[in-house]
């Protein structure tokens, strides 16, 4: 049997750490196994569920990677299609198909409608906990007279739909991760089903979903855990074959409590556009409740899906660490290749208006080459290269005042500018050993020649190597600047 699993999120805002960590374990599940990811749409809150909400967390799922086999998708001219015979992928479009299951149930005398109005049903709730007893419903439309409903009709009630629970006994099913979990039936109601416009509720639709789209395998946040006993009554109901359920840790944030936007970013994509890498974002997912058994940290290409399994998930809360996910991301950024670090920085470089169309891409890759281990953020790149691809030289105020204008800078730069002139072979060695000789003569410390050939230079007190930089700007770029700032600080 083909393993078929799902990420159904609800439309109603973007791709979360949480959403996005739920769908990776399903994805990756699916890849280990050779299986099936399904993605579908839980858009029975109309209210809050938008168009704008869908593309957004298909935006999220397509950078992070995790292509799905069955879903919707978004198509070049931008509207939304499906892929997959197990289809329609979103909820409200799947409202004739639970119809059939629902007249089943009634007709079998194992839901019932219920004419309960709110102000009553709020009564019921304010007297049972009044009396100390467990505020659930206490049945009262179960067994309704044919002139009761008439009158409700009348009335032009709208009923809702109740499950007719047994009241006696335990559901009991079994968790990958959380082992046997059982439920005292006598602790739960008689559950709502379908709304009063005859839309369904979570619990019914996610079932009638799962056993029609053949899902083998329920993997989901262990928020969902107390769905779970009233989910396998309908499963048992309407004689479908239970899944195999796996309820994974919640993610909480460092002070302990649910993850929000207060512990980071929000969205899967803001960290995309605060410039991490999605290896390092997807790397870091999957270590927030799984671990191998060496408790590897980094992970290649293809390796996530080779090493994972449901058995080695945590049944404990996650807890999500800034700082970790940061670390991860200068790992993946120092382990890429030059040339991959080169593709990825150029659109950056492109969109600060650093690079015209055309450029020399092995000297853009000597520039790469010289901070690449320092980056953090992706979104740091143009702010660490600026200085180099510029024409106009920016000189940060701070540090012309602390470097520059310190007294014998000017002498300094004076002949540092006339022996650069001089200097034939022009090697991050020979501009290194020409500045410790012109110390050693003069007598000064090095850092006295090395700092103010850097402000004039690079417009900073701080950047890479000095002498390597020198050499890629090149012998005319250099005395150039050197020049520029004598003239605008000393003449």
């Amino acid at each position: 049997m083909t393993t078929r699993v799902r990420f159904a999120p609800s439309p109603t805002g973007y791709l979360h750490i949480g959403g996005a960590r739920t769908a990776l374990y399903n994805y990756l599940f699916a890849r280990h196994t050779q299986g099936k990811f399904i993605l579908r749409i839980e858009d029975t809150d109309e209210l809050r569920s938008s168009d704008e909400a869908v593309v957004a967390i298909l935006e999220g799922l397509s950078w992070l990677g995790l292509d799905w086999d069955e879903g919707p998708v978004v198509k070049q001219d931008g509207s939304l299609g499906i892929k997959g015979a197990h289809g329609p992928y979103f909820q409200m479009e799947r409202r004739a198909l639970y119809f059939e299951h629902i007249e089943r149930l009634l007709a079998e005398g194992k839901a019932y409608e219920c004419y309960c109005s709110t102000d009553e049903l709020k009564a019921k709730r304010e007297r049972a906990q009044q009396e100390k007893r467990p505020p659930k419903y206490d049945n009262h439309c179960r067994h309704l007279t044919a002139q009761q409903v008439s009158a409700f009709k009348k009335e032009q009630r709208k009923p809702v739909i109740r499950f007719k629970n047994s009241g006696t006994g335990t559901t009991v099913f079994k968790d990958i991760i959380k082992g046997e979990v059982k439920f005292e039936n006598a602790l739960l109601d008689d559950f709502v089903i379908v709304k009063p416009n005859g839309v369904p509720l979570y619990n019914l639709a996610v079932v009638l979903d799962d056993a029609l789209m053949e899902i083998t395998h329920v993997i989901r946040g262990d928020d969902h855990i107390s769905n779970t006993p009233r989910q396998v009554m309908l499963y048992q109901a309407l004689g479908f074959k239970l899944p195999v359920f796996a309820h994974i840790p919640m993610i909480l944030g460092g002070d302990g409590s649910r993850l929000s936007k207060r512990h980071g970013a929000a969205s899967v994509t803001a960290y995309r556009d605060q410039g991490y890498l999605k290896e390092a974002v997807l790397n870091y997912l999957a270590l927030l409740g799984w671990s191998t058994t060496d408790s590897q940290q980094l992970f290649e290409s293809q390796e996530l899906i080779k090493k994972f399994t449901l058995e080695r998930c945590s049944g404990s809360a996650a807890i999500f660490d800034e700082q970790k996910l940061l670390w991860m991301n200068g790992e993946y950024i120092r382990s890429q290749s030059l040339d991959e670090f080169t593709d990825i920085a150029i659109p950056y470089l492109k969109e600060a208006g650093l690079l015209p169309a055309l450029f020399d891409r092995e000297r853009l890759k000597k520039i790469i080459k010289l901070e690449q281990e320092k980056v953090k953020y992706l979104t740091d790149i143009p702010k660490l290269f600026d200085f180099m691809l510029q024409d106009e030289i920016v000189y940060h105020e701070k540090d012309v005042a602390k470097v520059l204008k310190k007294e014998g800078s000017q002498t300094i730069l004076e002949d540092m500018l006339e022996r650069v002139n001089l200097l034939n072979n022009f090697t991050a060695d020979s501009l290194e050993k020409l500045c410790r000789d012109y110390a050693d003569e003069e007598g000064i410390k090095t850092g006295m020649v090395f700092h103010p050939l850097r402000v004039a230079t690079s417009g900073r007190a701080k950047g890479p190597s000095l002498f390597h930089y020198l050499e890629v700007l090149g012998k005319d770029v250099v005395c150039v600047r050197i020049e520029k700032a004598l003239t605008e600080f000393f003449r």
